[in-house]
C-alpha cells in the first residue's frame, strides 16, 4: 500500500497570493487607476510652468455673477446632502443581567427533577438526558425559582417576580455604567416573546422608575429569539425623527410561564436549552454621546419567511394531548434557518463585503443562472469585512450550521460557544452577552466591525452590524467578571451524565 501523499504546499501558496493579489486589485481598483493620471498631470504641470498657467486661468474669464452662482449651487447641495443624512445611531453601553448562584441548574439537579416531574415517563427522561448531553451547556446556568420547586409553579406572581429580577437588575447596572437618569428617558422598547402580561412590561418599568408621562414605550411580544435586534431596527427609525434623544432597549425572556410539564419531546427540548438572561441597551443620536459611546450602528437586516406555511409553523406555541402549552421545534429548523440566513446575506453582503469578494459572488451567482444550476454557490468571505461575530447561541446545533456555512474559524464562534456553555440559550438577549464575552477577553479594539446573526419564530433572521469607537478596555464588572479567565473552556461532543 503506497504512503499517502502530502498536500501541494507550493500549489496551496501560489493559490493563496493569487487570490490576495487579486482582492488588492479589485479593492484599490480606483487609487490605482488615479495613480497614474495624477502623475501625467502633475508632469504637465511641472512643464508648463507658472507662467503658462496663470496665463490659461486668465483666459477662462470668471466674473462676479458666475463666482456667485457657483457658490450658490455648492453651498445649496452641501445643505440637502448632510439635511438629508440618516442621524448617527450610537450604542452608548449595555447591560447584562448576571443570574444570581441560588438559581444554579446544574446537570444533576435537572435531571433529578425531571424524573420526579416526569415520574411516569421514564422515556421523556431519557430523551432529555441525550439532549442536555449534547446541548453544549455547562453547570453554571439557571432557571427561575419558579422552576426549582417540584412540580415547578408557574403562577403569574413568580412570572412577575422573574421579570422583576432580570430587569431591574439589568436596568439599575446600566443606570450605574452610564451617568443615565430615568427621566432623561426618551424612548423605552421592550421585548419579550412570551411573556406580555397586562399593564405592560414596559409600563411596569415606567411605574418602577417613574419615567416622563411623554416617553414613547413599545412592548414587543412573540417576535423570537430575534426580536432584540428588531428592537434596534424600531429604535433606529425613532431616533431618525425624534432629534437630540435616547432610547433604552430591554431584551429578555421570560422562562417562568413557559416551562413545558408535558411528555412531548419536540416540546420538552426547550426546557434543555433555554436559560435566564436579560440585557438592556441605551442608543443615543446626540453627537455629543459620540466621545463615550461604544458602537456606532452601520447596517441593520431584517429577513422575514413568515409567507411560507413550513417556515411559520417551525417554531409554534401550542398546547399537546394534554392540554400542556409549550413551544413545539420542528425537526425541519435547521434546514428552514438556513434558507432565512441565505436570504439575510443576500441582502447585508453588498452592504459590508470588500468589491473583491461581491464580484466574486456576482460571477458566480450568474454562472449558476445562466450556464448551469449545478455549480458550487460560492461563499462570501466575510472574515475579510468583519472582525467579530456574535451567532445567537440557540444551541450547538445553530452555532455549527453558521460556522460550517459562513466557514469560520474556532476562534470566531469562541463568544456564541462559550456564551451558551457559561449562560444556556437566554432568547434574544444572548446577542449582548457574546458581546460582553469579546470585551471581557479584551478583542475589542477601535475600528472593528462585530456582526450580530439572530434567528428567531415567524420565521425570522436578522443581523446588525456594529463599528466599535474605541478600544475597549476590559471591564471589571458585568457577567463574565468571576468567571471570564475560566473561558474558553473545552466542550466535548457528548457529557455523559
Amino acid at each position: 500500500m503506497s504512503p499517502p501523499k502530502m498536500p501541494d504546499l507550493s500549489t496551496s501558496t501560489k493559490h493563496k497570493y493569487v487570490k490576495l493579489g487579486y482582492q488588492y486589485l479589485v479593492n484599490n481598483f480606483l487609487t490605482l487607476l488615479l495613480i497614474p493620471i495624477l502623475a501625467y498631470t502633475a508632469l504637465e504641470l511641472f512643464r508648463m510652468g507658472p507662467e503658462e498657467i496663470l496665463n490659461h486661468l486668465n483666459s477662462l474669464n470668471f466674473n462676479l455673477l458666475h463666482i456667485l452662482c457657483s457658490s450658490f449651487l455648492i453651498i445649496f447641495v452641501s445643505t440637502v446632502y448632510f439635511m438629508s443624512k440618516p442621524r448617527t445611531i450610537y450604542l452608548v453601553d449595555y447591560s447584562c443581567f448576571k443570574p444570581p448562584v441560588t438559581c444554579r441548574v446544574p446537570f444533576a439537579t435537572f435531571m433529578e427533577h425531571s424524573r420526579l416531574n416526569l415520574i411516569d415517563s421514564p422515556k421523556s427522561v431519557e430523551f432529555q438526558m441525550r439532549i442536555l448531553e449534547r446541548s453544549g451547556l455547562g453547570e453554571e446556568t439557571c432557571l427561575p425559582p419558579a422552576i426549582h420547586y417540584i412540580p415547578p409553579t408557574p403562577t403569574m406572581d413568580a412570572a412577575r417576580s422573574e421579570a422583576e429580577l432580570v430587569i431591574f437588575t439589568a436596568m439599575d447596572d446600566l443606570f450605574k455604567k452610564t451617568g443615565l437618569k430615568p427621566k432623561d428617558i426618551d424612548i423605552l422598547i421592550v421585548n419579550c416573546s412570551l411573556f406580555s402580561p397586562t399593564p405592560s412590561l414596559s409600563a411596569m418599568i415606567i411605574n418602577k422608575y417613574k419615567l416622563r408621562s411623554n416617553i414613547k414605550s413599545l412592548n414587543l411580544s412573540g417576535m423570537g429569539c430575534s426580536a432584540s435586534l428588531i428592537s434596534v431596527d424600531v429604535a433606529r427609525d425613532l431616533l431618525q425623527v425624534h432629534p437630540n434623544s435616547n432610547a433604552v432597549i430591554v431584551s429578555t425572556e421570560i422562562i417562568t410561564p413557559n416551562y413545558y410539564q408535558g411528555k412531548e419531546r419536540a416540546m420538552l427540548l426547550p426546557n434543555c436549552l433555554f436559560r435566564m438572561g436579560a440585557a438592556a441597551i441605551l442608543l443615543s443620536n446626540r453627537r455629543s454621546d459620540r466621545w463615550r459611546a461604544k458602537y456606532n450602528l452601520c447596517h441593520l437586516v431584517r429577513t422575514h419567511r413568515g409567507a411560507e406555511d413550513k417556515s411559520y409553523y417551525c417554531v409554534y406555541e401550542q398546547e399537546d394531548d394534554e392540554s400542556h402549552v409549550g413551544i413545539n421545534l420542528n425537526k425541519d429548523l435547521m434546514a428552514i434557518a438556513g434558507e432565512a440566513l441565505k436570504s439575510n446575506i443576500t441582502t447585508i453582503g453588498p452592504l459590508v463585503l470588500p468589491a473583491s469578494e461581491q464580484l466574486l459572488f456576482l460571477t458566480s451567482l450568474i454562472g449558476r443562472k445562466i450556464f448551469n444550476a449545478k455549480w458550487k454557490p460560492y461563499i462570501p468571505d466575510f472574515k475579510m469585512a468583519l472582525e467579530h461575530f456574535c451567532i445567537h447561541a440557540g444551541g450547538r446545533a445553530v452555532i455549527d450550521e453558521l460556522q460550517k456555512s459562513l466557514q469560520l474559524s474556532a476562534e470566531h464562534v469562541e463568544a456564541s460557544r462559550m456564551t451558551l456553555h457559561r449562560f444556556g440559550n437566554t432568547s434574544s438577549s444572548s446577542l449582548w452577552y457574546e458581546l460582553s464575552y469579546i470585551e471581557a477577553k479584551g478583542k475589542m479594539k477601535r475600528g472593528d466591525r462585530v456582526w450580530q446573526i439572530a434567528f428567531g419564530s415567524g420565521f425570522k433572521c436578522n443581523s446588525a452590524v456594529w463599528k466599535s469607537n474605541r478600544t475597549i478596555k476590559t471591564p471589571t464588572e458585568g457577567p463574565w467578571s468571576d468567571c471570564i479567565d475560566r473561558y474558553p473552556v473545552f466542550i466535548p461532543e457528548v457529557v455523559k451524565l
